[in-house]
């Protein structure tokens, strides 16, 4: 039995043009790699965000199901984000 499957896809002329580009650049020998690989990075971009919502996000909830107190106003998140932000465009 294979252990592939052969599939057809339709890109974007964009998309196209980035992966005859990674071919043409040498990167990858290959379309059909750069399609792995792309898909390769979304597994882990899915992986670590599940794991980001399991492991830090559902910690911060049952945190704050134990303790409300610990909880930010609205108006409290949104002064933080500013001041971020704001350092970060200083920072450049």
């Amino acid at each position: 039995m294979r252990s592939t499957q052969q599939f057809s896809v339709t890109l974007s002329h964009e998309l196209a043009e980035m992966v005859r580009g990674k071919v043409q650049s040498g990167e990858y020998a290959s379309e059909s790699e750069v399609i792995r690989e792309g898909l390769r990075a979304l597994r882990r971009h899915e992986q670590a965000l599940e794991s980001w919502l399991r492991e830090e996000v559902m910690a911060s909830h049952k945190e704050i199901e134990a303790d409300p107190s610990k909880a930010l106003s609205v108006d409290q998140v949104r002064e933080r984000i500013t001041k971020v932000y704001a350092a970060a465009k200083r920072a450049g």
